[in-house]
């Protein structure tokens, strides 16, 4: 029986490149001469620090635009609030990986209310959607990606 994977994943090594790049290009930035500024990581958290919230704000763009060269949504950028520290500011950017409970039932009820004959099961962090028709399960992934989600979307494991 056919079926795929509704998954959100972020491509850590993609988001290693993103983040060498912004500090690359802040270090070569006019703007940013002379100054503190800089994006650090930890697994999917990222901090970004600068002198004034204008160049976190700055910054934040980078990175936007960065992920976006390196194939990663920016849909998954969730910005925090800023943080104001001595002479620093400070901002944090967390990566949503993985889907959350509520965004899951909220994509199988989409999938049911199309009646398509297709069944969609959470399974953690994913969902898989099985079907008896190869056509089916390619009208869900063309149908989930026309709806505006929080999260990006990737559909993988496609079996025959």
């Amino acid at each position: 029986m056919p079926s795929f994977d509704i998954v959100s994943e972020v491509d850590k090594h993609q988001l290693t490149n993103a983040v060498d790049q912004v500090n690359r290009t802040i270090t070569n930035r006019f703007d940013f001469k002379g100054v503190e500024a800089e994006v650090e990581m930890r697994e999917f958290s990222l901090t970004l620090r600068a002198e004034s919230d204008m160049q976190v704000h700055q910054m934040v763009d980078m990175l936007r635009a960065a992920l976006i060269k390196c194939n990663i949504d920016p849909l998954a950028m969730e910005v925090g609030e800023e943080e104001q520290s001595g002479k620093q500011v400070k901002v944090g950017v967390t990566l949503k990986n993985g889907l959350d409970k509520d965004l899951s039932k909220k994509i199988v009820k989409i999938i049911k209310e199309e009646k398509l004959k297709v069944q969609a099961a959470i399974q953690g962090d994913s969902v898989r959607v099985t079907g008896k028709k190869r056509d089916d399960l390619q009208q869900v992934i063309a149908m989930l990606r026309g709806k505006e989600l929080e999260q990006p979307l990737q559909f993988n494991n496609f079996r025959d």
